[in-house]
Protein backbone atom coordinates (compact mmCIF):
# COMPACT_ATOMS: atom_id res chain seq x y z
CA UNK A 1 0.00 0.00 0.00
CA UNK A 2 1.32 3.43 -0.94
CA UNK A 3 1.99 5.67 2.05
CA UNK A 4 0.08 8.95 2.12
CA UNK A 5 2.28 12.03 2.28
CA UNK A 6 1.34 14.22 5.23
CA UNK A 7 4.13 16.82 5.03
CA UNK A 8 6.21 17.61 1.95
CA UNK A 9 9.17 19.95 1.61
CA UNK A 10 9.35 20.81 -2.10
CA UNK A 11 12.53 22.41 -3.43
CA UNK A 12 12.82 24.46 -0.25
CA UNK A 13 15.59 27.05 -0.16
CA UNK A 14 16.21 29.18 2.92
CA UNK A 15 19.04 31.66 3.32
CA UNK A 16 19.90 34.51 5.63
CA UNK A 17 21.56 37.75 4.63
CA UNK A 18 25.31 37.51 4.30
CA UNK A 19 25.37 33.72 4.61
CA UNK A 20 25.17 30.82 2.20
CA UNK A 21 21.76 29.09 2.05
CA UNK A 22 20.93 26.91 5.03
CA UNK A 23 18.57 24.80 2.92
CA UNK A 24 19.20 24.32 -0.81
CA UNK A 25 16.36 22.85 -2.86
CA UNK A 26 15.48 20.51 -0.02
CA UNK A 27 13.03 17.74 -0.91
CA UNK A 28 11.66 15.58 1.87
CA UNK A 29 8.42 13.79 2.76
CA UNK A 30 6.87 12.65 6.04
CA UNK A 31 4.22 9.95 5.72
CA UNK A 32 0.93 9.91 7.56
CA UNK A 33 0.98 7.95 10.79
CA UNK A 34 4.74 7.36 10.68
CA UNK A 35 7.63 8.81 12.67
CA UNK A 36 10.36 10.51 10.63
CA UNK A 37 13.63 11.33 12.38
CA UNK A 38 15.90 13.89 10.72
CA UNK A 39 19.59 13.56 11.56
CA UNK A 40 22.74 15.37 10.50
CA UNK A 41 25.64 17.35 11.88
CA UNK A 42 25.39 20.74 13.54
CA UNK A 43 24.50 23.55 11.14
CA UNK A 44 23.16 21.28 8.42
CA UNK A 45 19.67 22.79 8.44
CA UNK A 46 17.68 20.40 10.64
CA UNK A 47 16.12 23.08 12.84
CA UNK A 48 15.34 25.31 9.87
CA UNK A 49 13.62 22.36 8.20
CA UNK A 50 11.32 22.06 11.20
CA UNK A 51 10.70 25.81 11.37
CA UNK A 52 9.62 25.99 7.74
CA UNK A 53 6.93 23.38 8.41
CA UNK A 54 5.83 25.30 11.50
CA UNK A 55 5.56 28.47 9.41
CA UNK A 56 8.14 30.26 11.54
CA UNK A 57 10.46 30.69 8.55
CA UNK A 58 9.24 31.36 5.02
CA UNK A 59 11.34 29.81 2.25
CA UNK A 60 12.85 32.10 -0.39
CA UNK A 61 12.10 29.37 -2.92
CA UNK A 62 9.91 26.29 -2.88
CA UNK A 63 7.25 25.53 -0.31
CA UNK A 64 6.18 23.18 2.46
CA UNK A 65 2.83 21.45 2.07
CA UNK A 66 0.64 19.79 4.68
CA UNK A 67 -2.10 17.57 3.28
CA UNK A 68 -1.25 18.97 -0.14
CA UNK A 69 -1.89 22.58 0.94
CA UNK A 70 0.97 25.09 1.23
CA UNK A 71 1.93 26.29 4.69
CA UNK A 72 0.93 29.94 4.97
CA UNK A 73 2.41 31.67 8.03
CA UNK A 74 0.02 34.03 9.76
CA UNK A 75 -3.12 32.79 8.02
CA UNK A 76 -5.90 31.36 10.16
CA UNK A 77 -6.55 28.67 7.56
CA UNK A 78 -2.93 27.57 7.46
CA UNK A 79 -3.14 23.76 7.13
CA UNK A 80 -0.85 23.17 10.08
CA UNK A 81 -2.26 25.56 12.68
CA UNK A 82 -4.91 23.27 14.13
CA UNK A 83 -2.97 20.03 13.64
CA UNK A 84 0.46 20.55 15.18
CA UNK A 85 1.79 19.82 18.65
CA UNK A 86 5.39 20.75 19.45
CA UNK A 87 7.92 19.58 22.01
CA UNK A 88 10.66 22.20 22.22
CA UNK A 89 14.25 21.35 23.05
CA UNK A 90 14.23 23.38 26.27
CA UNK A 91 10.66 22.47 27.20
CA UNK A 92 9.76 26.20 26.92
CA UNK A 93 7.32 26.22 29.82
CA UNK A 94 6.19 29.50 31.35
CA UNK A 95 7.72 29.83 34.82
CA UNK A 96 4.92 32.16 35.97
CA UNK A 97 2.18 29.57 35.38
CA UNK A 98 1.45 26.32 37.20
CA UNK A 99 2.16 23.19 35.22
CA UNK A 100 -1.48 22.50 34.37
CA UNK A 101 -1.94 25.97 32.84
CA UNK A 102 1.22 25.41 30.82
CA UNK A 103 -0.16 22.12 29.54
CA UNK A 104 -3.57 23.65 28.83
CA UNK A 105 -2.24 26.91 27.36
CA UNK A 106 -3.47 26.18 23.84
CA UNK A 107 -6.85 25.01 25.08
CA UNK A 108 -7.35 28.16 27.13
CA UNK A 109 -5.97 30.77 24.74
CA UNK A 110 -6.53 29.36 21.25
CA UNK A 111 -9.43 26.93 21.54
CA UNK A 112 -11.17 28.91 24.31
CA UNK A 113 -12.41 25.91 26.25
CA UNK A 114 -13.66 26.46 29.79
CA UNK A 115 -11.13 26.45 32.61
CA UNK A 116 -12.74 23.38 34.16
CA UNK A 117 -12.48 21.41 30.92
CA UNK A 118 -8.94 22.64 30.29
CA UNK A 119 -7.92 21.57 33.79
CA UNK A 120 -9.44 18.11 33.33
CA UNK A 121 -7.73 17.62 29.97
CA UNK A 122 -4.41 18.84 31.37
CA UNK A 123 -4.62 16.27 34.17
CA UNK A 124 -5.43 13.59 31.61
CA UNK A 125 -2.42 14.58 29.49
CA UNK A 126 -0.14 14.58 32.54
CA UNK A 127 -1.36 11.09 33.43
CA UNK A 128 -0.57 9.95 29.88
CA UNK A 129 3.07 10.95 30.38
CA UNK A 130 3.21 9.29 33.81
CA UNK A 131 3.16 12.44 35.94
CA UNK A 132 1.20 12.42 39.20
CA UNK A 133 -1.76 14.81 39.55
CA UNK A 134 -0.04 16.78 42.33
CA UNK A 135 2.49 18.03 39.74
CA UNK A 136 -0.29 20.03 38.07
CA UNK A 137 -0.20 22.81 40.67
CA UNK A 138 3.58 23.05 40.89
CA UNK A 139 5.67 25.64 39.06
CA UNK A 140 8.03 24.49 36.31
CA UNK A 141 11.03 25.68 38.33
CA UNK A 142 10.40 22.99 40.93
CA UNK A 143 10.56 20.13 38.44
CA UNK A 144 13.53 17.99 37.45
CA UNK A 145 14.72 17.97 33.85
CA UNK A 146 12.92 14.73 33.11
CA UNK A 147 9.68 15.96 34.66
CA UNK A 148 9.91 19.18 32.64
CA UNK A 149 10.22 17.16 29.44
CA UNK A 150 7.20 15.08 30.40
CA UNK A 151 5.15 18.19 31.15
CA UNK A 152 6.21 19.69 27.82
CA UNK A 153 5.19 16.45 26.10
CA UNK A 154 1.82 16.63 27.86
CA UNK A 155 1.37 20.14 26.45
CA UNK A 156 2.25 18.89 22.97
CA UNK A 157 -0.41 16.15 23.04
CA UNK A 158 -3.21 17.80 25.03
CA UNK A 159 -5.03 19.06 21.91
CA UNK A 160 -4.78 15.60 20.32
CA UNK A 161 -2.82 16.83 17.29
CA UNK A 162 -2.42 14.96 14.02
CA UNK A 163 1.20 16.14 13.68
CA UNK A 164 3.87 16.13 16.38
CA UNK A 165 7.24 17.85 16.09
CA UNK A 166 10.10 17.02 18.47
CA UNK A 167 13.18 19.26 18.66
CA UNK A 168 16.10 17.34 20.21
CA UNK A 169 13.78 15.69 22.76
CA UNK A 170 16.51 14.07 24.87
CA UNK A 171 19.09 16.88 24.99
CA UNK A 172 20.48 17.39 28.50
CA UNK A 173 18.96 14.21 29.94
CA UNK A 174 20.80 11.29 31.48
CA UNK A 175 20.54 8.00 29.54
CA UNK A 176 17.87 6.46 31.78
CA UNK A 177 15.64 9.55 31.68
CA UNK A 178 16.22 9.88 27.94
CA UNK A 179 15.05 6.28 27.47
CA UNK A 180 11.87 7.07 29.42
CA UNK A 181 11.16 10.12 27.25
CA UNK A 182 11.83 8.19 24.03
CA UNK A 183 9.40 5.45 25.05
CA UNK A 184 6.77 8.01 26.07
CA UNK A 185 7.13 9.67 22.66
CA UNK A 186 6.62 6.35 20.88
CA UNK A 187 3.57 5.59 23.01
CA UNK A 188 1.93 8.95 22.48
CA UNK A 189 2.59 9.03 18.72
CA UNK A 190 0.96 5.60 18.43
CA UNK A 191 -1.94 6.52 20.72
CA UNK A 192 -2.74 9.57 18.59
CA UNK A 193 -2.01 7.89 15.26
CA UNK A 194 -0.02 11.04 14.55
CA UNK A 195 2.60 11.89 11.97
CA UNK A 196 5.80 12.71 13.84
CA UNK A 197 8.91 14.58 12.73
CA UNK A 198 11.89 14.74 15.08
CA UNK A 199 15.33 16.24 14.80
CA UNK A 200 18.07 14.76 16.94
CA UNK A 201 21.78 14.14 17.40
CA UNK A 202 20.97 11.19 19.66
CA UNK A 203 21.28 7.93 17.73
CA UNK A 204 19.77 5.93 20.60
CA UNK A 205 16.72 8.19 20.38
CA UNK A 206 16.62 7.74 16.61
CA UNK A 207 16.66 3.97 16.92
CA UNK A 208 13.84 4.07 19.47
CA UNK A 209 11.37 6.50 17.91
CA UNK A 210 11.94 6.33 14.15
CA UNK A 211 10.01 4.48 11.49
CA UNK A 212 11.88 6.43 8.81
CA UNK A 213 15.16 8.34 8.84
CA UNK A 214 16.45 11.20 6.71
CA UNK A 215 19.96 12.63 6.85
CA UNK A 216 20.49 16.23 5.83
CA UNK A 217 23.85 17.59 4.73
CA UNK A 218 24.60 21.04 3.33
CA UNK A 219 20.91 21.86 3.30
CA UNK A 220 19.88 18.89 1.17
CA UNK A 221 18.59 15.39 1.78
CA UNK A 222 21.61 13.13 1.60
CA UNK A 223 19.65 9.94 2.28
CA UNK A 224 16.15 8.86 3.27
CA UNK A 225 14.85 5.41 4.07
CA UNK A 226 13.42 3.12 6.72
CA UNK A 227 15.04 2.70 10.12
CA UNK A 228 15.85 -0.90 9.21
CA UNK A 229 18.02 0.28 6.34
CA UNK A 230 19.84 3.21 7.88
CA UNK A 231 22.93 1.32 9.04
CA UNK A 232 23.23 -0.86 5.97
CA UNK A 233 22.51 1.72 3.26
CA UNK A 234 24.88 2.21 0.37
CA UNK A 235 25.89 5.67 1.59
CA UNK A 236 29.00 5.22 3.74
CA UNK A 237 28.70 8.73 5.20
CA UNK A 238 25.28 7.91 6.65
CA UNK A 239 26.58 4.65 8.08
CA UNK A 240 29.52 6.40 9.73
CA UNK A 241 27.29 9.10 11.18
CA UNK A 242 24.83 6.74 12.85
CA UNK A 243 27.69 4.66 14.20
CA UNK A 244 29.47 7.74 15.55
CA UNK A 245 32.55 7.18 13.43
CA UNK A 246 34.72 9.91 11.93
CA UNK A 247 35.48 10.02 8.23
CA UNK A 248 39.21 9.83 8.95
CA UNK A 249 41.08 6.56 8.54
Amino acid sequence: MTERVKIAWKNVTVGFEGRKPVLRNLNLEAYEGRSLVVIGGSGTGKSVTLKTALGLIKPQEGCVEIDGEPVRPGHENDPGVSQIGMLFQSGALFDSLPVWKNVAFRLLHAEHVSEDEAHARALEALEQVDLDPHVADQRPGSLSGGMLKRAALARAIVARPKILFFDEPTTGLDPVTADVINKLIVRQVKNLGATAVSITHDMVSMRTIADDVAMIKDGQTLWRGSLDGVETCANSEVCRFVRGESSED
